[in-house]
């Protein structure tokens, strides 16, 4: 797959935004393709690896500027929109893995109870690909040092701001991704 070509289609080339996405992405996918050899999983790589590289693409329609979005739209939709821009472009599996990997996914019950900005569905990582993306996410941030990988303790306080399901979520998939 021509990740660049693609990513070209909607990001400028050079923009410290598109560095900043293939930073992130590239760790992203490192992480993911690691932990898959270390657990010895059966996964489509290549997959793994096109997917992690554009799990991310919808922040450029996203209004954050601490990290050089400046889109209109609120942060927490990115998954959502980079759905929708990957089923444009005939990519159904990618848009999943987009909108299944925020937290550790969210649930529909989660989604309405926070009067969050996104459909009351459940976005919540299915195939072991799209859970071992969601769960290689967790590792890297876009602020900060993008190339700095978090503690898993770190990972473990930033899931439970987000709940004790979201922490109990992120930690079934840290024993599914933990070698025996």
């Amino acid at each position: 797959m021509e990740i660049n070509k693609i990513l070209n289609n909607y990001y400028e080339e050079g923009s410290a935004l598109l560095d900043l996405l293939l930073t992130h992405s590239a760790n992203v996918a490192r992480k993911a393709l690691q932990v898959a050899d270390e657990c010895r999983l059966d996964i489509d790589r290549s997959f793994v690896a096109d997917a992690s590289m554009l799990h991310d693409v919808g922040i450029i329609r996203c209004n954050a500027p601490a990290i050089h979005c400046t889109g209109s739209e609120p942060y927490i939709r990115h998954g959502i929109i980079g759905g929708e821009m990957m089923r444009e472009i005939g990519l159904p599996e990618i848009a999943r893995v987009c909108e299944r990997h925020t937290g550790s996914g969210l649930t529909a019950k989660e989604i309405a109870e926070a009067g969050l900005p996104l459909p009351h569905i459940d976005l919540v990582p299915v195939s072991l690909e799209e859970k071992l993306i969601c769960y290689a996410d967790k590792f890297y941030s876009k602020s900060g040092n993008p190339n700095e990988e978090k503690s898993l303790e770190r990972v473990m306080k930033s899931m439970e701001k987000f709940g004790e399901e979201s922490l109990q979520r992120f930690l079934q998939l840290h024993a599914l991704f933990t070698p025996r």
